[in-house]
C-alpha cells in the first residue's frame, strides 16, 4: 500500500469516527441522564459521568401508572402488524417476480406512487373509513393502519431479494414434479429469508415508533401504546427529566432485542442464500 493510499485510509477512518461520535453522543447523554440521581441533574456544570449511578429513574418509569398496559398494547399491535404485512408482502413478491400477468408494470408503478404519499395525508381518509366500519378505538383498526403504512415499502424492499433468485432453480423443481406450494415453502421461502428478516426489522421499527396513528385512532387512554405514553409521561410532581430519559431507554430496548434475535438469522440466511 502506497503512502498516499495509507493517508487516504487514515483520513477516511478519522472522518468515520467523528461522524460516529456525533451520532452516538445523544444516545450516550440519554443513558447518562437516566443514570444520574435527581439531585445531580440540575447542576451549573454538566457531568459526563454520574458520580453515583442510580436506577431510581428506571423504577419511577417502570412503576408509573399503566406502564404494563401500554407495553402490552404496543407488543400486540406491532407483532400482529408485522406478521400480517410480511405475509402479504411475501405472497405479493412471489406473484410479481415468479409469474407474469396482465398490468404487472402498472401495479408496480402504483406501488411506487403509494410510497410517495405522506403517511399523514392518509389519516383523514382512514379515519372516515374506520369510523364507518366501527374500527376506531380498537386494536384491529390500528393494526390495519400499520399494515397499510408499511406494506408498500415492505413489498418493494423484499422484491429485490426475489429478483436475485435463480429462476432455473424453480424450473428444475417443476420438471422434477414439485408442486407450486412445495416450491413456495421449500425453495422460495428459505432463499427469501434474508429479505424477510431485513424487511421485518424495518416494519417492526416503523410500527413500534409510531405515535400519530395510535394517538389519532385510539380514544380510550388504556388503549394507548408506548409512544403515546412516552409523549405524555410525567410524574405527580411534574415532568421528571431523569425518569423521562429512563422511559425512553426502556422504550428503545424492544427494538434492540428484536434486532439481536433476528440478526443471527439474517446473517445465516444471507450466507445460505449466497451458497445456494
Amino acid at each position: 500500500m502506497s503512502r498516499i493510499q495509507f493517508s487516504k485510509k487514515i483520513r477516511a477512518s478519522v472522518i468515520a469516527i467523528i461522524v460516529m461520535l456525533i451520532w452516538a453522543f445523544p444516545v450516550y447523554w440519554l443513558i447518562n441522564t437516566a443514570l444520574t440521581p435527581q439531585g445531580e441533574l440540575f447542576t451549573p456544570t454538566p457531568h459526563f459521568f454520574p458520580a453515583r449511578p442510580s436506577f431510581e429513574h428506571f423504577k419511577t418509569a417502570l412503576f408509573s401508572a399503566n406502564f404494563s398496559t401500554y407495553l402490552t398494547n404496543s407488543i400486540i399491535v406491532t407483532l400482529l402488524a408485522v406478521l400480517i404485512a410480511i405475509a402479504i408482502a411475501f405472497m405479493a413478491c412471489t406473484a410479481l417476480t415468479m409469474y407474469r400477468f396482465k398490468s404487472q408494470r402498472k401495479y408496480m408503478f402504483a406501488l411506487m406512487a403509494m410510497q410517495m404519499i405522506p403517511g399523514t395525508a392518509m389519516l383523514i381518509p382512514q379515519f372516515i373509513v374506520f369510523n364507518r366500519f366501527g374500527l376506531l378505538d380498537t386494536y384491529s383498526g390500528v393494526i390495519l393502519a400499520y399494515v397499510a403504512s408499511i406494506l408498500p415499502v415492505s413489498i418493494w424492499n423484499m422484491r429485490s431479494f426475489f429478483l436475485s433468485m435463480p429462476k432455473t432453480l424453480f424450473e428444475s423443481a417443476r420438471v422434477e414434479g414439485a408442486s407450486e406450494w412445495q416450491i413456495l415453502t421449500r425453495i422460495t421461502f428459505p432463499l427469501a429469508a434474508p429479505g424477510i428478516i431485513s424487511t421485518s426489522v424495518f416494519a417492526f421499527i416503523h410500527s413500534w415508533n409510531d405515535y400519530v396513528i395510535a394517538y389519532t385512532f385510539m380514544k380510550t387512554q388504556s388503549h394507548y401504546t408506548l409512544p403515546v405514553w412516552l409523549a405524555t409521561f410525567s410524574t405527580p410532581s411534574g415532568i421528571d427529566i431523569g425518569a423521562q430519559m429512563a422511559a425512553s431507554l426502556l422504550f428503545s430496548l424492544p427494538v434492540v432485542i428484536f434486532f439481536m434475535i433476528v440478526q443471527h438469522g439474517l446473517i445465516q440466511g444471507s450466507t445460505q442464500g449466497a451458497v445456494k
